[in-house]
């Protein structure tokens, strides 16, 4: 049976897209009438031959009644505008969520906050700077990381959630564990997010613990483990393999619609990989739900950059970030919280002009 995909491209922005949009020659990106497309990239897939065609918005109605159906489905997600699930956080605009890693081994910053002194002096920095979400972790999930026992990651979090949300009650507080006993805990002490790497595999009692309290989710995507991730990943097709995984996960795992899509920049991909999800990452609209992504520091930036990597990649992560953003996606997991929001507002100054 052949398998039909679609991707919102050719965009406007600004007043462009306001005015293309009030004379029905463009359609709004998720609601928002500053972002426009007027051309989608429809993909065929039968096994593992895959065809792309290029088609004007206008020339929907002369594919063929199947492909037409499925476009149109598609069409009313890519345009509709995001619920806003989360607690003072407007899908509208681009959220940026601060990175907190409480471990003394992850890739960036491992062991640079793991002090309660300097870690409630970190968040009070990204809030300050412009995070509306603040991501905390526990447990290291960089390339070739080992497991952390859970008794181990609560001593690491648990003292920091107690008391985040008595100093910050309107900012969101996601929990990045994979461990159900660490999701518990986090969700007493009002815990708004779920950010779990492993999709919700690792730990059989996460997902029902998720699907219980009705609590917002990060689906995002990853091949293997931490441990194995990165030992040659092989996909199909990278872009439709992730796609593929997010709609059977979305119709199967959960029972409410409180999702956030992370394709999981890094995360059992290689650098073609990461930069095909990267580059076409507005296919992942067509399933009608908020976009989180990170590249903050990530190694693809060095792969690319050479002799010109930086130890911070601010560089290279603003410029993913700024593409992203162009893109419609709405949510961007951050080391560098103050660059990344004056970035964000400087170029939408510029791309929208309003």
């Amino acid at each position: 049976m052949v398998k039909y995909y679609t991707r919102a491209c050719n965009f406007y922005y600004g007043p462009q897209a306001k005015k293309l949009i009030k004379q029905k020659q463009a359609l709004p990106l998720c609601g928002n009438n500053f972002v426009a497309f007027n051309s989608i990239e429809v993909f065929s897939r039968f096994k593992n031959q895959i065809n792309i065609k290029l088609i004007k918005i206008k020339d929907i109605k002369k594919l063929e009644k199947k492909k037409k159906n499925k476009v149109n489905m598609d069409i009313k997600n890519i345009i509709s505008k995001r619920n806003n699930f989360l607690k003072n956080i407007n899908f509208s605009n681009p959220t940026i969520m601060g990175i907190l890693n409480l471990t003394p081994d992850s890739f960036s910053d491992g062991g640079k906050f793991n002090k309660m002194n300097k870690s409630l002096k970190q968040i009070k920095n990204m809030v300050e700077s412009g995070a509306k979400i603040i991501d905390i972790g526990g447990e290291s999930t960089r390339p070739g990381s080992k497991e952390v026992k859970t008794n181990i990651e609560l001593k690491r979090v648990g003292k920091v959630l107690k008391i985040f949300k008595k100093k910050y009650k309107k900012i969101c507080l996601s929990l990045d564990s994979r461990k159900s006993k660490v999701m518990e805990e986090g969700l007493k002490y009002g815990v708004d997010l779920i950010n779990d790497v492993s999709g919700f595999n690792y730990d059989k009692n996460s997902l029902k613990l998720i699907n219980k309290k009705k609590i917002s989710k990060v689906l995002h995507h990853m091949k293997g483990t931490p441990n194995t991730m990165q030992i040659r990943p092989i996909y199909s097709n990278v872009l439709l393999d992730v796609y593929d995984y997010f709609e059977k996960s979305i119709k199967n795992k959960f029972n409410d619609k409180y999702i956030i899509l992370d394709p999981g920049i890094g995360f059992g991909k290689n650098l073609k990989h990461n930069l095909t999800l990267l580059s076409k990452i507005s296919l992942f609209h067509s399933l009608g739900f908020p976009i989180l992504v990170g590249t903050s520091r990530k190694r693809f930036i060095n792969q690319i950059s050479r002799k010109y990597d930086s130890k911070e990649r601010i560089g290279g992560t603003l410029a993913s970030i700024l593409y992203l953003l162009s893109q419609g996606v709405q949510i961007f997991r951050v080391h560098d919280v103050h660059e990344v929001k004056q970035s964000i507002l400087v170029f939408n100054k510029l791309l929208l002009n309003k």
